[in-house]
This record gives C-alpha cells, structure tokens and sequence, in this order.
C-alpha cells in the first residue's frame, strides 16, 4: 500500500519549493523504502530547482540523507528492515565494461529504483535518483549502504555527497600521501572535505585558497596548515613563496571555475597533480598552452563523487568518525525543517553555511 508523505518539490523552473505530500510505493524486487532521519542541503538541489540539470520537472529535491530501512523487496539481500544506511547516488551494476575491469567506482550504468514516487498521479524526478528531503524515500537496494548505527544521522548522511566527493578528491583520486604539499582551491563543504581528506592522508603542508576570510577560518579548522586570500594576493605565487618556489605535489579545484583551474594548473610543482572535483557550468571553457601541459608533466585528473566505492568507503568513513578521527559534526552549519529549505538554499548562496540539514 502506498505511503503519503511530506516532500520538498521544485515544480517549475525557478520557482521557490514547495512542501507537497506525495506517494511513495511499497518496494519491489530489488527497491528498499527508506525512512529519512536527515538530509544535507546541497548546491546540487538548488542546480535542480534551477533547471541546471534537466527539465525532468516536477523534482523530489534531497539526495545526502541518512535513515532508516522499513521494507525491502524480493531478493534484496545487503540491508535489512530496521538497518541505518547512508544514501548514495552510484549504486553500482558490476557489470558494465568499468566494473569488469575491476573499477566499479567507475560504474557507467549505475542504477536507481524502478517504481516512481507521485505527486496527485504526476510521477516525480527525484534528485540523483534517491528524493531524500520527504519523509520517506524509495531506492535501489545498492543506493542503501549499511553503517554503525551509533553515527548520528544529520552527520553520516553528508558522506552520502559533498563529505565524500571532497575526501575522495583527495584520497582516492588524487592519492594524496604521507608528507604531500596539497592546495585546494575553494573552501566550501567540498573543499573543506578535501582539506580534511588531505590531513588523514598525511600531507605535510595543506593550503586553502577562497575570497571569503569566513571559509578560510574554517579552513585552518579542518586542517589547512597555511590560507590564501585570492581577493588579497595572487595564489600561484603564494602558494609558490610557501612550497620554497616549487608549487604543491596535489592541486584541488573544487570551484568549478575556469580561472580557479588555471590558478591550480599553475600552482603545482612538476610532475604534480590537478584534480578537478568543483561542478563547472555547461559553458565553461579552460585554455591552457600546450607546451606547458607537456612541460610540467603530471597528471589532470576530474573526480567523480570522489572515485568512490560506497560499500567500502561509507563504513570506512563512519568508523573514523565515531573513532573522533574525522569531524563530520563540523561541516553542520544548522538543522532545520523541511520547510526551511527554501531559506537554507538562500543562506548557501550568501555563503553563510556549510551544510544545512534537514532533520526529520
């Protein structure tokens, strides 16, 4: 029997949300029902309720959640009811030519659950797959990653985006290792994931780069060893002057800028490392001399949700936090309810907050 639950909806482009109350149907063979303990306000939401995504209106917005698991469908066999699980967007298939070869983390058919949630019989787009910021939510089994239940909630749930897309920048793709020089570029929720993802994997020296002194503080808060002002200073050449003329061995851009990645092109030492993990607009354009992507060597890398494997990464993560080894609590800014969506996604574009999360 359906479940009528509140939900946060974008109907139209633009157009603020709205609190809706929407069917969510019991599982079938391979879906999990979800109950929604928190759910993180992201700036992938908001691109939704803009239409920077698609046009698939209207949206079920909220997708870095945590909860519990109610139901479960035939032959679903990784969570069962009453398990606290994290929410993920890259269920993967294990069998595309990614995960043949060995990289799941690279999935390229990842999946999500095949029944529709409504809105008054309208079938909803939910955000990524998963529409968390509602009472209950329907997903793929292998969108539901089963943690220590003595996390609580409104952190765990990060790791489920922004937490771990940042920490896997640094982590997994670039390979940060023990006495590394990284620079990150951008110190919002990502960025400071990367920052503190940078620090569990050893760097020596760790430099946030952002225009806002209130990031920078944070900044220093997670980690970073040394900040930059690039409202104040030019970057490459500070962060030149700080690695003794070299440049760092990582590079972070996690704007999604044009000018911040060249600022991190330019930044790194030889044969150093770019990653790029910031979301650029469709429109974005970068140019860059060939001869200095030869000359210096390296690597360019993008990073996807942070290269990685949920049903290895989540419980990892959640273990390190409950071990007082990574600050999750640091990145919840506020909580608050789901009709304060609206007001979060105001507060994260003013650069007020680091996570907003919806605690139900």
């Amino acid at each position: 029997m359906p479940h009528s639950v509140r939900a946060v909806i974008a109907r139209a482009k633009g157009e603020p949300v709205s609190i809706e109350t929407i069917e969510v149907p019991d599982p079938e063979p391979g879906e999990v029902l979800v109950r929604i303990q928190a759910c993180g306000v992201c700036h992938t939401d908001l691109h939704y309720r803009e239409g920077a995504i698609n046009d698939e209106f209207p949206f079920l917005l909220g997708h870095e959640a945590a909860g519990i698991v109610e139901e479960i469908g035939d032959g679903v066999v990784n969570v069962t009811p009453g398990d606290f699980v994290i929410l993920n967007w890259r269920a993967v298939c294990g069998q595309c030519r990614s995960c043949q070869r060995g990289r799941p983390w690279n999935c390229f058919e990842t999946y999500n659950a095949t029944q529709k949630m409504t809105l008054e019989g309208q079938p909803l787009s939910p955000a990524l797959g998963i529409g968390a910021f509602a009472e209950k939510t329907l997903v793929a089994a292998g969108q539901a990653t089963k943690v220590d239940p003595a996390a609580r909630p409104e952190a765990a749930g990060l790791i489920g985006c922004g937490v771990m897309a940042g920490l896997g920048a640094a982590m997994n793709t670039a390979q940060v290792g023990r006495g590394d020089s990284v620079a990150v570029f951008g110190c919002g929720g990502v960025g400071n994931a990367a920052i503190e993802g940078s620090r569990l994997a050893g760097a020596h020296t760790i430099i946030a780069v952002d225009v806002d002194s209130r990031k920078l503080k944070l900044a220093s808060e997670f980690g970073a060893t040394h900040t930059i002002d690039s409202s104040q200073e030019d970057p490459v050449e500070a962060i030149r002057a700080i690695t003794g003329g070299n440049g760092v061995d990582v590079a972070i851009e996690a704007v999604g800028l044009p000018s911040t990645y060249e600022q991190a092109f330019y930044s790194r030492d030889l044969a150093g490392t770019v990653v790029l993990v910031g979301v650029p607009s469709p429109e974005a354009k970068i140019e860059l001399p060939m001869i200095e992507v030869f000359g210096r060597g390296g690597t360019l890398k993008s990073s996807w949700y942070g290269d990685c494997l949920p049903s290895r990464d989540f419980p990892m993560l959640i273990d390190l936090y409950l071990q007082g080894r990574l600050d999750l609590d640091r990145f919840v800014s506020e909580t608050i309810s789901l009709d304060q969506v609206e007001a979060a996604f105001e507060k994260m574009e003013r650069g007020e907050v680091l996570r907003s999360v919806v605690v139900l």
